[in-house]
């Protein structure tokens, strides 16, 4: 009996030491020397780390004990990537590069593989960049991202957004990109605020609201408006450039030279007969009147039934969707957009098409003006890495002529004794593998989607733009049929058009 209690404490009293030389064993060959590891504790707890550890350094992964800068994969356990870098803001620690943030099923497949695997959605940890601020309502979040913000077209904030967008407008009338960027954002939060600004306690914590910006919405709540606004409003370059680019054709080199000339009007303008205007800008005086009134809901719809009439002409099968700010809710807008896309068409029969419709229209007295620009569209190239870069499908604009009579109950925001008005109209034909991409970018909002590519570049290391989402860790083009595959790929809730109102 002594001796078998005996034989049985014997090995219980070794076991501590048994597991210090375990820990203590020399290091395993180092395979794959790209890969420097880190597994967090938190939630995971001691014993498990360290078998972990061990296990992948036997695999030939280099795994360090401690956080340096010198990781570049941080491997965690029911943890969010919030939750992995609010740790590491703890633990102060830089890395030269931010390390891929990972759950640890990732580095079970690896062991499981013997090789490091390609990581998946399902592997990486979503970091939330939320700002939570709070206010006499309680607790509120708001990105730095218009893409994670829903803004609807109920704007509490309108003193405010529409003062920054008249000093957005005056930094890009005069190419100030920084500043025009900053007013832009600026006005875009505050659009999506589900409250009304009423003293400067309300600003704090709130994202993109610097210094120049605060200093703006502070002289509004004391004065009811911003002296440098007043001035922008009554500066004779910005009154005359608002004027100028409100004529269809006509953009800031066009009208940096009519103010150089001396120009203020746009009879002037029209009356000079040294100048020399382009056919689209020929057409944008003829028709100015029409053009700089606001096209209608009705009238909208009035025009999609003329569009989707010509196209389905020709394509029975195609789609037909409006897209910019009517799509986005809008009661009244600039001109009408959309996206026409063909599942069972040819490469040829995409091409031919716009042609086809622009001539029907030609025949039966509709078409005012055109300008057909080709696709450049090539399959394989990657998205731009820039902002705000136009897309290559083929598109038209144009203006059509809308009688009076199409537009629902017959009413129409044009004079009497006029039946039609000239209403402007993008066509966009892209081929039907891309429509998720392109009906995304041709929706907007501008800074809604300048955010999206933004988000996709800096927080998910992927590259977007109107025809393609590329993953740049995977070197891979990611596939999508809807906007909402296109939102699950970038680790995005999704938010329906009538919310990207930024």
């Amino acid at each position: 009996m002594d001796s078998l209690q005996m034989a049985h404490s014997g090995p219980r009293k070794k076991r501590p030491r048994q597991m210090g030389a375990s820990m203590a064993s020399p290091p395993q060959d180092i395979k794959f020397r790209d890969l420097v590891l880190f597994i967090l504790e938190k939630k995971m707890g001691t014993t498990r780390r360290a078998f972990l550890m061990e296990l992948a350094r036997r695999k030939g992964f280099r795994v360090e004990n401690e956080l340096s800068d010198s990781v570049t994969h941080i491997v965690a356990e029911n943890n969010s990537g919030s939750d992995v870098l609010e740790w590491l803001q703890v633990q102060k620690v830089r890395a030269r590069s931010q390390p891929e943030l990972l759950d640890v099923s990732w580095l079970i497949e690896c062991m499981s593989a013997g090789k490091p695997v390609a990581t998946t959605g399902q592997h990486q940890l979503v970091v939330s960049v939320l700002v939570v601020i709070s206010t006499v309502r309680g607790l509120i979040k708001i990105s730095p991202y218009a893409c994670q913000r829903r803004t609807t077209l109920n704007n509490r904030n309108h003193i405010f957004t529409d003062a920054f967008e008249i000093l957005a407008e005056n930094c890009e009338f005069r190419e100030n990109e920084g500043s025009c960027l900053a007013f832009m954002r600026a006005a875009s939060v505050l659009k999506s605020l589900p409250f009304t600004i009423i003293s400067m306690k309300d600003t704090e914590g709130i994202p993109c609201l610097g210094d120049k910006v605060k200093s703006i919405i502070e002289e509004i709540i004391e004065d009811g408006e911003s002296s440098e606004v007043k001035a922008v409003l009554n500066d004779e370059r910005y009154q005359s450039f608002k004027l100028f680019t409100s004529v269809f054709g006509v953009g800031l080199k066009t009208s940096e030279k009519w103010f150089r000339m001396g120009f203020r009007t746009l009879s002037k303008i029209r009356s000079d007969k040294t100048l020399k205007f382009t056919r689209m800008q020929k057409a944008g005086f003829f028709y100015y009147e029409d053009l700089v009134s606001c096209v209608t809901k009705a009238e909208a719809e009035a025009v999609g039934v003329l569009v989707k009439e010509a196209v389905w002409a020709f394509l029975p099968d195609a789609f037909v969707t409006v897209t910019g700010g009517f799509r986005r809710g809008k009661k009244i807008g600039h001109d009408v957009d959309f996206l026409i896309t063909s599942p069972g068409s040819t490469e040829e029969e995409e091409q031919q098409l716009l042609p086809k419709v622009i001539n029907l229209w030609e025949r039966k007295g509709l078409l005012l003006y055109y300008d057909l620009v080709e696709s450049t569209f090539e399959k394989f190239k990657l998205p731009s890495r820039k902002v705000d870069a136009l897309d290559h499908f083929q598109k038209c604009f144009l203006i059509l002529k809308l009688h009076h009579q199409r537009v629902d109950g017959g009413k129409s925001s044009q004079q009497e004794g006029k039946t039609w008005k000239a209403i402007r109209v993008d066509l966009v034909m892209c081929p039907y593998e891309r429509r998720a991409f392109a009906l995304l970018g041709w929706t907007g909002s501008r800074q809604f989607e300048r955010d999206l590519r933004r988000y996709a570049t800096h927080e998910r290391k992927m590259m977007l733009d109107n025809h393609a989402l590329y993953d740049k860790t995977k070197r891979i083009v990611l596939e999508a049929e809807s906007e909402e595959d296109i939102f699950a790929h970038l680790g995005l809730d999704y938010i329906d058009p009538w919310e990207r109102n930024a």
